[in-house]
């Protein structure tokens, strides 16, 4: 990773006038199955976004309570929500999706985990035409938003979400923020396309292009839920933006202890990952309900441990990550090089956070 590389695209995002075009994603309903594989492969929780899907955990889980109905808005695999009711099983989730394939997917993993507490259903969700009014307590989407094809459709979504959602219900909803540069996409988009399938590079690629401006998610707020719900983004430049309501239920208990240790047990650079991502919405206005004490401390993987197993072959960190072959473009033949590390939709944003903090400074 280039710090200086980093420094550079946030200057340029910072000062340029430029404004990048949002550019719909080629596939919105992702139905290919290797294209599908590939999401499913680098998503899964002990995959390249295992520190982004254990964030979002936590964050959802202050929003939703015990005997409660969750609908997950575009629940593709159901990486993240099947975390989610595994922590929460006296809670009742519905995840929504379009994609067949997905949904196929979705229901073995469940299955293969043995939740009971979670029902698909195949749906729009800008229209959600299957929910009643206020029939839900709390609404959850991940890193969705930005496969809807337009602004009419990005407003109709959050409508949907509005009408669906009981007063005073719980909501958390999380996508990319657009840059102002297409330099700064390409940049965040191939810095790791070595860490990950390259179909999984392409998606983000798209992902990114497709993202929505922050000021779309403004007037969208504003509009929808602007008494009900917070908007905040990352710091320095909105690369994530999150739609939160209050929190409903502190963590504490089983909740609790179980999200330190699902962090405990991963790789020390996931553990990084986190952190960092947790600071950069930290210091741009959204807590993570986890203790920051906690989240400061990095610690090895216990033995025994998926991951400790893993790195048994590693001496260091360094001896996992320092083979790095050459970004995969599209168009181009190379095997992509699959790679236990932190590479993901997210954490090339975290990483910067080594380039503008010191290791010892405490918030």
């Amino acid at each position: 990773m280039s710090e200086f590389g980093l420094l550079k695209t946030f200057a340029r995002e910072l000062v340029s006038l430029e404004t990048s075009a949002r550019v719909p994603e080629p596939d919105l309903v992702m139905e290919d199955p290797e294209k599908v594989a590939a999401f499913t492969r680098a998503g899964r929780e002990d995959g390249v976004m295992a520190p982004v899907y254990l964030y979002h955990c936590a964050q959802i889980c202050s929003v939703i309570r015990p005997n409660e109905t969750v609908v997950d808005l575009g629940c593709g695999p159901a990486t993240q929500l099947a975390m989610v009711a595994r922590l929460n099983p006296e809670t009742n989730f519905i995840g929504i999706d379009l994609s067949d394939e997905m949904l196929d997917r979705a229901r073995a993993h469940c299955k293969e985990q043995g939740l009971k507490n979670v029902t698909f259903q195949k749906g729009d969700i800008t229209a959600l035409s299957d929910l009643p009014d206020a029939s839900c307590d709390a609404v959850m989407s991940t890193v969705v938003l930005h496969q809807l094809p337009n602004l009419r459709a990005f407003h109709k979504c959050l409508e949907a979400a509005r009408r669906i959602l009981k007063p005073g219900g719980g909501l958390y909803m999380v996508d990319f923020g657009h840059l102002k540069s297409e330099r700064s996409i390409d940049y965040f988009a191939y810095q790791y396309a070595d860490r990950q399938p390259e179909l999984f590079t392409i998606d983000y690629l798209n992902s990114l292009r497709a993202a929505f401006h922050l000021s779309d998610w403004q007037k969208a707020a504003a509009v929808h839920f602007a008494k009900d719900a917070t908007l905040y983004s990352t710091m320095v430049m909105p690369f994530m933006v999150a739609l939160k309501s209050r929190v409903r239920r502190p963590l504490t208990g089983d909740v609790a202890s179980s999200l330190l240790a699902m962090r405990k047990e991963m790789p020390v650079w996931h553990q990084k990952d986190f952190r960092d991502l947790a600071f950069f919405f930290r210091f741009g206005g959204l807590k993570c309900p986890m203790p920051w004490r906690s989240i400061l401390r990095i610690s090895s993987p216990e033995a025994g441990s998926v991951h400790h197993q893993a790195l048994k072959g590693c001496r260091t960190e360094r001896d996992c990550t320092r083979e790095r072959p050459r970004p995969i473009r599209p168009g181009k033949t190379t095997a992509s090089v699959e790679h236990p590390s932190s590479a993901s939709k997210v954490c090339p944003m975290a990483w910067a956070f080594s380039a503008v903090r010191r290791s010892d400074q405490r918030c």
